[in-house]
């Protein structure tokens, strides 16, 4: 009973000097009761031009705004675009035969429920300062 008071007693003293240690955020070492800049959203050009794939694989980038598309489970906006039935009459590209696969490679007549979500993988590009130094560089063409 005595080492179960001790540790205890040795584990709120960490926490109380946990709870008085500086704390920090995505806001930087902003103090927290000081004011916060709100950071403008990136716009969104109204047409650009498809970025290049960086490795194999890579979900391609959205080249265009996706503020008003709506994906819930009864409704998939981007498929009213990019389904395999409306993507030549939209000139978007068609949606890749990969997402009418469920995980035993089996072909689905619509899509996968895991590709369902579209914005899970795919994000819009902007033109936008990187948040952390990225020095990534592809490894060359495909096929090289």
């Amino acid at each position: 009973m005595k080492g179960k008071f001790v540790v205890s007693v040795l584990l709120a003293a960490c926490f109380s000097v946990a709870a008085f240690a500086e704390v920090t955020s995505l806001r930087g070492d902003q103090a927290i009761e000081e004011g916060n800049e709100v950071v403008s959203i990136k716009q969104v050009p109204k047409k650009q031009e498809r970025l290049a794939l960086d490795y194999v694989n890579q979900p391609p980038l959205i080249p265009h705004s996706t503020d008003q598309v709506q994906i819930n489970p009864s409704n998939n906006g981007c498929l009213q675009c990019h389904d395999v039935d409306k993507y030549r009459k939209s000139g978007a590209p068609r949606v890749s035969p990969t997402h009418y696969m469920d995980r035993d490679n089996k072909v689905l007549g619509d899509i996968a429920p895991r590709r369902y979500f579209c914005l899970q993988c795919h994000v819009t590009q902007v033109d936008a300062a990187p948040l952390v130094e990225n020095t990534f560089q592809p490894a060359g063409k495909f096929g090289e």
